[in-house]
């Protein structure tokens, strides 16, 4: 199959094994939070809440897209995926999931709410840094995308602080706003809330469901395409449905726009990034202009030209679009946008492969993958809750949570995880939501509220899960490429 021998097609399927298992231990190890609020204030009995969150979770992920795929991709350079040795691909393949799966295990056990999203991308830039340091590694190429990474950083970090601060105030506006006071109360041991507290619980418990597989789903997406990309590159490198008559049309619009900039108000790296843009464009155009030319016919290393050129026109045009020193009228830098990243993707966006523009060559996932993963995101969902329920419910504050904390905690996350899945931003429901029951308990008592050594602990696993991942998975990929040669 795929013309790979029978030691590599295991190898392959034991792969994308592993990735439904690190999806499948996601979606448990996630679960808590989204379901920690209805199982604890008795809004809904634990099973019902655990396959309610499943489906969304599996619903989330099918209309989401995979902007956030295409973000967990670009942390590595493409130069990392086209090895020649596919034992070499296979050990960056291999590392990266144990790395993500043993940590995530790890700090379920010991129920602490870690970071799905810090795990794997720590696990990725590990990759990174281990092909750095390898002996035989003598080229210039940097092995990490840290442009990426540094945005992604900048949305790990900051999302749980914004969690944390939008909690505070939501609670304090309920409280100068709602008269009825029963929503401040802590629930009562085996009664249910009111119909109308438990309609708000559950319909927060249904959003921050749908919105963890909008964006914690395609980070499994995201896994599985490395791991096709790195085995099967002849089939994975470039949008195999790709209308390339299309794509020439786009990329007509890039050099048309581009020709109008100018040059002399740029800054030194702006006018590489134009240097960049340029030189990838004709690098494609000259691509597009071979004879008969189908994406069923190209070679691999064709591919691999027209996947490096454009990720370098949408990496680049970007920088050039957010420049104050680009003097374009608002149509061009809007037509320019529309030819590169495409329209911006409905709310829904059903399919893996409906992206638009020069951004469509490389932002895609087959359906297949899409529906594997949802799927074991799903099921996974309906399993291990409970040690991260206590957690969440009994622990972050000395008090137990009440119904508007719980609400107050679970919308503020499904907004903060909708505008960053909006924005292509991997994010931690995790995080967030911690940080949100958090902001609530600070908002209700007080900083005292806070039991310090939860606190403590959730942001140690919060510091240490990317430091950790990173040697972790630099050790492992060292150890694999020394086993495989």
């Amino acid at each position: 199959m795929f013309g790979l021998d029978p030691t590599l097609f295991f190898l392959l399927f034991f792969c994308l094994f592993a990735a439904c298992a690190f999806e499948f231990v996601n979606g448990f190890h996630d679960t808590a939070n989204a379901v920690a609020t209805v199982i604890y204030t008795h809004s809904l009995k634990p099973t019902q809440a655990v396959v309610w969150s499943g489906f969304m979770n599996f619903v989330g992920l099918l209309t989401g897209g995979v902007g956030v795929t295409m973000s967990i991709i670009g942390l590595l350079p493409t130069e990392l995926l086209i090895d020649t040795n596919v034992y070499h691909s296979m050990a960056m393949a291999l590392s990266l999931l144990f790395s993500a799966i043993l940590w995530n295990l790890g700090t379920w056990y010991f129920g602490i709410p870690a970071s799905s999203s810090h795990t794997l991308i720590g696990s990725i830039i590990g990759i990174g840094v281990g092909h750095a340091i390898l002996p035989e590694n003598q080229t210039n190429v940097s092995a990490v995308n840290w442009d990426k990474a540094q945005e992604i950083g900048q949305a790990l970090l900051l999302s749980p602080l914004f969690g944390f601060a939008l909690a505070i105030v939501l609670m304090y506006i309920l409280k100068k706003t709602i008269k009825n006071k029963e929503i401040f109360k802590e629930p009562k041991k085996n009664s249910p809330p009111p119909l109308w507290i438990r309609a708000i619980l559950i319909t927060t418990c249904t959003l921050v469901s749908f919105f963890h597989g909008r964006n914690d789903g395609q980070k499994g997406i995201g896994l599985v395409m490395v791991i096709l990309i790195a085995f099967l590159p002849g089939y994975f490198a470039i949008n195999s449905t790709l209308d390339l008559q299309r794509l020439q049309k786009d990329l007509n619009q890039v050099e048309i726009i581009s020709a109008k900039i100018d040059t002399t108000t740029l800054s030194i790296k702006e006018q590489e990034s134009y240097r960049t843009v340029m030189a990838s464009s004709k690098a494609l155009h000259e691509l597009l202009l071979t004879k008969n030319i189908q994406t069923s016919n190209l070679s691999t290393k064709q591919k691999f030209d027209i996947r490096k050129a454009a990720l370098n026109i949408n990496k680049h045009a970007k920088k050039l679009i957010e420049s104050e020193s680009i003097a374009l009228s608002e149509a061009d830098k809007k037509a320019f946008k529309k030819a590169t990243a495409g329209d911006k993707a409905a709310f829904f966006a059903f399919g893996a492969t409906s992206g638009t523009g020069i951004a469509a060559v490389t932002d895609f996932a087959p359906n297949w993958v899409m529906w594997m993963v949802a799927l074991s995101l799903g099921l996974g969902t309906m399993v291990g809750w409970k040690r991260i329920v206590v957690t969440i419910g009994e622990k972050i504050g000395k008090h137990h949570l009440t119904y508007a904390q719980g609400a107050s905690a679970e919308l503020i996350a499904s907004v903060t995880i909708g505008l960053a899945t909006a924005y292509k931003w991997p994010v931690s429901t995790t995080h967030v939501l911690s940080s949100g029951i958090a902001g609530t308990m600070v908002a209700s008592k007080g900083i005292k509220n806070l039991q310090g050594g939860t606190v403590k602990n959730i942001v140690m696993a919060w510091v240490l899960t990317l430091p950790v991942t990173i040697v972790l998975a630099a050790g492992l990929f060292v150890f694999f490429r020394w086993i495989t040669g």
